[in-house]
C-alpha cells in the first residue's frame, strides 16, 4: 500500500515540483504556485458538480426542515423521506467529499517532500534554491504573513459556504424541546467550525514549513473564487450586512 502510494502520488508530486521549478526560472515559491493551481484545475469536473450540487441544497433547506419538523419522532421513517427527497432532486450529500480527500492526500504528500527531500535543500538529488520573498520555505514562517492569510482566505471561504439566510430558531420552553433540538445543536456546531476553522489553519500553518503555508493560502484562495464564481457569495452577504450594521450603530 505504502509503495501504491509513493507511484502513484508521491513521487509524480515530487518529478512534477521538480519540473516546475526548472520551468520557472528556479523559483520555488513559483513552482508550489503552479503545482498548487494545476492540481486545483484537474480537480475541477469534481469540484464543480458538488458546489452546483450544494447550492441547491441550500435553496431547498426549507423543504428539507419541513420534513425533519415532521418526521422528527420516527428516525427511520424520515431517513427514509430524506433519501427519497435526495433522489427526487437528483442531490447526493457525499458529492464533495472527494476533492477534500484528494486535497489531504497531497497536503500529506507535500509535507513529506519538504520534510524528506528539501530539508537539504535538493529534489531528487538536485540543488534547489528555497528562498522564496520573505520565506524560507523549507522553514516555518516566522513573519506569521502566510498563516495568518491562510486563516483570512479560509474564514472568507467557510462564510460563503453557509446559506445566505439565517433560520431563526423558535423559542421553547424546556419541557417543549424535542429532537428537533438535536438539529439546533448540529447546526450551532456547524457555524462555530466556521470560525474554529480558520484559527486551526492558523495554529497548523504556523507549524507547517512556509512552502505547505504557501501551498494551502493558494489553494485556499482557489476555493474561495471557484465558490463564489459558481455558487455564489452564500453567507458573506449576510455576515456583511450585520458588519454594516454593527459599524452604522458605532457610528452614530
Amino acid at each position: 500500500m505504502f509503495n501504491l502510494y509513493n507511484t502513484l502520488v508521491y513521487q509524480p508530486i515530487l518529478h512534477s515540483l521538480l519540473f516546475l521549478y526548472n520551468l520557472l526560472g528556479h523559483n520555488l515559491g513559483f513552482a508550489i504556485i503552479a503545482l498548487t493551481l494545476l492540481i486545483r484545475g484537474a480537480l475541477l469536473p469534481f469540484v464543480i458538480p458538488s458546489l452546483k450540487s450544494a447550492k441547491k441544497m441550500a435553496l431547498l433547506k426549507p423543504e428539507l426542515d419541513k420534513l425533519k419538523k415532521k418526521y422528527a419522532k420516527d428516525p427511520a421513517k424520515l431517513k427514509q423521506k430524506q433519501i427519497e427527497f435526495y433522489r427526487r432532486h437528483n442531490l447526493n450529500p457525499a458529492t464533495g467529499c472527494l476533492p477534500y480527500l484528494v486535497q489531504l492526500v497531497v497536503l500529506i504528500a507535500l509535507y513529506r517532500v519538504f520534510m524528506d527531500s528539501l530539508k537539504h535543500g535538493a529534489i531528487v538529488g538536485e540543488v534547489v534554491n528555497t528562498r522564496f520573498w520573505l520565506w524560507d520555505l523549507t522553514a516555518k514562517d516566522k513573519t506569521f504573513i502566510l498563516p495568518v492569510l491562510a486563516g483570512l482566505v479560509q474564514l472568507l471561504t467557510s462564510l460563503a459556504l453557509l446559506p445566505a439566510i439565517e433560520n431563526e430558531p423558535q423559542k421553547r420552553s424546556v419541557k417543549k424541546q424535542t429532537k428537533e433540538d438535536l438539529g439546533e445543536m448540529a447546526q450551532t456546531m456547524q457555524q462555530q467550525m466556521v470560525f474554529l476553522m480558520p484559527l486551526m489553519t492558523v495554529i497548523f500553518a504556523l507549524q507547517f514549513p512556509s512552502g505547505l503555508a504557501l501551498y494551502w493560502f493558494i489553494s485556499t484562495a482557489f476555493s474561495f473564487f471557484q465558490q463564489i464564481l459558481v455558487a455564489g457569495p452564500g453567507g458573506l452577504v449576510l455576515y456583511w450586512n450585520k458588519l454594516n450594521v454593527l459599524l452604522g450603530k458605532k457610528r452614530s
